[in-house]
């Protein structure tokens, strides 16, 4: 089966039969990520009306792309294969082959994959959720050691990983301590998540983030976290986010003091407690027990998971100084913000 199944007419009107294809495709791959689901809350997740909705997925019901139910919509078998062959061609046709292409040689990474729309939406959250978890399940390999640090966006891989031959053996390990009141975005929470779900082991660091100088040397000296930096210095794959300066010192409970001194420095993004300017520079870093700069650009591959317009500066301005093995998965907003 091949597009004209999301189509359903000849290719005489190139412009208009793709804009069809653009959208009975994001259809279909929602229902796919959703299903079941209802025409009422697809029309919600993808910002349409009730009556787009059901005119284009009676279309797709009479291709067999997908099944009506009693709980709602599902995409076939037969739907999932169309979709994985109009996956590259979709992608093409959105632009996205381009401004990825664009946005890996303007950060100076690996690869860039763009996820639709916004990470603020349900549906762009949930396929970033699974193209990550198969992207971390594709490059694991048996015994790997992986670090995950917190943060919502890393949170939704947890739901959509599985079990391989490889993935059993692995170690996933906390790549810092607590940080701010939301338990579920922790980095201990979601190593013990990611384990479980791959029938892996893992390790926790369940320290608090900042620690005072007389507390960090001691803390430094204890067994358990000098095991914690022996396995950092052994990872193969880190998977991270990174945030606004603004936006780590909030969820930090900074002072008022502490943040004017980020806004003095020109801090405008974070990651692994490090705060840095535009160019780069870092111009401010707490005092804790987590992975380090040399060690991300030590590992054999690196998963960078930052989205939003409103994080385009950051993120620039991390890349700056960032190993060049990183695979960085956006949103459309921030890559147009950052183009």
């Amino acid at each position: 089966m091949d597009e004209s199944s999301l189509y359903g007419v000849g290719r005489k009107l190139i412009p208009e039969i793709d804009l069809l294809l653009k959208k009975r495709f994001r259809i279909l791959q929602a229902i796919h990520i959703a299903g079941p689901i209802g025409r009422r809350t697809l029309a919600e997740l993808l910002h349409a009306t009730e009556r787009e909705i059901r005119n284009e997925t009676s279309l797709l019901h009479e291709q067999q792309l997908i099944d009506i139910g009693q709980k709602g919509m599902i995409c076939t078998e037969v739907g999932y294969e169309v979709l994985e062959k109009l996956k590259t061609l979709y992608h093409e046709l959105a632009g996205f082959t381009q401004k990825e292409q664009q946005l890996a040689k303007v950060l100076g990474i690996e690869k860039v994959i763009i996820i639709p729309e916004s990470f603020q939406d349900e549906a762009s959250r949930t396929l970033l959720g699974k193209e990550a978890s198969q992207l971390l399940t594709n490059l694991a390999q048996a015994n790997s050691k992986i670090a995950v640090t917190g943060g919502s966006s890393v949170a939704c891989i947890a739901p959509y990983l599985q079990p391989n031959e490889q993935l059993p053996s692995a170690q996933f390990i906390a790549a810092r301590g607590g940080i701010g009141e939301e338990m579920s975005l922790q980095a201990n929470v979601l190593v013990a998540q990611f384990a479980q779900a791959c029938h892996a082991s893992y390790k926790t660091l369940f320290l608090p983030e900042f620690l005072s100088e007389q507390a960090y040397v001691a803390m430094k000296a204890e067994p358990s976290v000098q095991e914690m930096i022996h396995l950092y210095e052994q990872v193969h794959i880190v998977v991270h986010g990174i945030g606004t300066a603004e936006e780590m010192a909030e969820k930090r409970g900074s002072t008022e003091a502490e943040k004017r001194l980020l806004r003095e420095k020109g801090a405008v993004g974070e990651a692994f407690g490090y705060y840095f300017d535009e160019q780069g520079e870092i111009v401010h870093q707490i005092r804790t027990i987590c992975i380090q700069p040399e060690h991300v650009k030590n590992s054999h591959h690196v998963i960078a998971i930052a989205g939003g317009a409103q994080k385009a500066k950051a993120i620039k301005a991390y890349f700056k100084r960032a190993a060049q093995q990183t695979i960085f998965m956006t949103d459309e907003a921030a890559a147009n913000e950052m183009l």
